[in-house]
């Protein structure tokens, strides 16, 4: 906030992580130009909506409560007021908030102060216009006192706009005491230190005296802390802090965070960008399918393992087939591959969907007993015959047979909060982000080998061609607008993907059903079962006892049990007696 008011400066990148304050610096600063320097001013959200949101939950409350602002900023429900929920005029200047994907709200006005906020989750280009920062960064060309502050939690080491922004500044970070010695030194992961199996215990280790400085001591370190710039100054300020710094958070929470992040390697990922505000290192996701393959393992779908409590159908229309891929889910996302089937027949006719409607009715049997059916499916409909797929799927919406399209890019969601629509036919049509789940597979496939939490297992049934399919993509870095963007594309042209494609598909399935949360659920319940006496776990011992047990309707597909005779209405009141009488 001190170099927003230094006039030497012109530009401002702060790469942090969460719970650091960031909002509210942004709040000061819109503040600061609306009461004490009058001046045009942009705020850019990633999203129109995301701008609509911090419109409402931020920048209201606080003209509201302010009594400063209050009598510059009238009420935009009052007459002639001049506001609206995305332009605030104040005397001197004004306040537009443009989301990074409206190329209408980072054009047409001169501005002073541009305010980027989460640079990160920009799109590539705001719509056909280019990049939103360097749209946004133009309209201050004609103030010889203009002002640019941008701040982000980083993503991808090489992809990331914050950290361009922050390499090419004087990068600076904070320097603070330690409370034995005094020497002054960064706060940075290595230093916290446990004992083992006690997270909890957490505290931070001097680098100079090797003292071990606890929360109590934090505060002390805080106050008598210092910014420290790394390069001489030119006109660009770079600032890096990171949660270790923060006052809302313990250093044995972070720990805590961590040993739970580090199972897999997307948690991981998220907890590096959002609690130490570092990049992640992307080293590249290739696989080889012969490493794969070796991975088979003993089980058929007759008989699956007893960790198996879900599971979910990813299906692949080409042009003369479909092509099904059925996996079991387990506690944390264990995944298991039951079985390929190949459905041979123009996907335009009804006889190969009634086919797949059969593979949709199987029952499977885990070795410890419990029956399981297919709980929710995802069908491609982004290529070939959508028609036919949209029909499919709206006949079954209630059963979980979903018609999905892939979404790439990075940052998408992996299942939506709501569908799209196929207006023609009023089908609800999922948009699945595919890049996202690639990310997630082909991590957990490289660095997650042992079974436990993410790993993939492969039943004795898949062939070699299945494994060339599942490693069929890599990850590649390309230049789109002048920024450097990451991507999946086939490692050779023409490859087959139905396997990758497949696998996606059931992945976003098991989301959509319920993902983390159901299935923990669901682990619990199998270990219940487990723990029944042997005469009561036998097969067909019980069908109350079998897997799933829930309140959930029963399978799509299947014939629906019996319906209870209804008890009988028993009629009373007074006016019933009097007609009875």
């Amino acid at each position: 906030m001190d170099a927003v008011g230094d006039p030497t400066i012109r530009e401002l990148w702060v790469m942090k992580s969460a719970q650091v304050g960031w909002t509210e610096i942004l709040n000061n600063v819109v503040g600061f130009h609306v009461d004490q320097d009058p001046a045009p001013m942009l705020m850019v959200q990633p999203t129109l909506e995301m701008a609509e949101a911090w419109s409402k939950d931020r920048l209201a409350p606080m003209v509201r409560d302010t009594p400063c602002l209050r009598d510059r900023i009238a009420d935009p429900k009052a007459r002639d007021s001049g506001n609206t929920l995305l332009h605030k005029k104040f005397t001197g200047g004004h306040l537009t908030i443009a989301g990074a994907n409206s190329p209408a709200g980072l054009a047409s006005r001169p501005i002073r102060v541009v305010l980027f906020d989460e640079v990160d989750r920009y799109p590539a280009s705001a719509g056909t216009e280019g990049d939103p920062i360097s749209l946004g960064k133009k309209r201050t060309a004609t103030f010889w006192n203009r002002k640019v502050l941008a701040g982000s939690t980083p993503t991808v080491k090489g992809s990331s706009r914050i950290e361009a922004g922050f390499d090419a500044s004087d990068q600076r970070f904070y320097f603070v005491p330690c409370t034995q010695c005094g020497a002054m030194q960064r706060l940075v992961w290595a230093q916290v230190r446990w004992p083992e199996g006690t997270p909890e215990a957490a505290v931070y280790v001097c680098q100079h005296c090797g003292a071990e400085l606890d929360e109590r001591d934090k505060r002390e370190m805080l106050i008598h802390g210092e910014w420290r710039a790394s390069r001489p100054s030119n006109g660009i300020a770079g600032f890096h802090i990171s949660e270790l710094y923060s006052p809302w958070s313990t250093w044995a929470e972070m720990a805590v965070a961590f040993l739970q992040a580090k199972r897999f390697p997307e948690t991981l990922q998220t907890w590096i960008n959002t609690a130490l505000g570092e990049c992640w290192e992307d080293k590249g996701e290739t696989l080889e399918p012969t490493g794969l393959a070796r991975r088979r393992e003993a089980y058929t779908k007759a008989s699956l393992p007893g960790g198996v409590t879900l599971l979910t159908v990813g299906t692949d229309v080409q042009d003369d087939r479909i092509e099904v891929f059925v996996y079991g889910w387990g506690a944390d996302e264990e995944a298991w591959l039951v079985e390929h089937v190949v459905l041979r027949g123009d996907p335009g006719q009804p006889q190969v969907w009634a086919e797949h409607d059969e593979v949709l009715k199987r029952r499977y049997r885990t070795d410890a007993g419990r029956e399981l059916v297919i709980e929710a499916a995802c069908v491609d409909s982004g290529g070939h015959y959508t028609e036919a797929v949209y029909r499919y799927c709206a006949a079954r919406k209630r059963f979980r047979v979903w018609a999905i399209k892939g979404r790439g890019g990075p940052g998408q969601l992996v299942w939506p909060r709501r569908p799209g629509r196929a207006a023609k036919l009023r089908v609800d049509v999922w948009l699945i982000g595919v890049d996202t789940i690639k990310d997630v597979i082909y991590g957990r496939l490289k660095k997650v080998t042992e079974p436990g939490p993410g790993c993939f297992h492969f039943c004795a049934d898949a062939d070699e061609s299945f494994f060339e399919q599942l490693a069929s993509e890599t990850l590649v870095h390309r230049m789109v607008q002048g920024r450097r963007v990451r991507m999946w594309k086939p490692r050779t042209s023409g490859a087959r993907q139905e396997a990758l494609d497949g696998t996606v598909y059931a992945y976003a399935a098991m989301v959509g059903r319920g993902g983390r949360d159901l299935l923990a659920r669901r682990a619990s319940l199998a270990v219940a079962f487990a723990n029944l006496p042997a005469e009561e776990n036998e097969p067909g011992a019980s069908e109350a006892r079998s897997e799933p047990k829930h309140d959930d309707p029963p399978h799509p597909l299947l014939p629906p049990k019996p319906a209870r005779k209804a008890a009988p209405v028993r009629r009373g009141g007074w006016m019933n007696r009097l007609r009875r009488s």
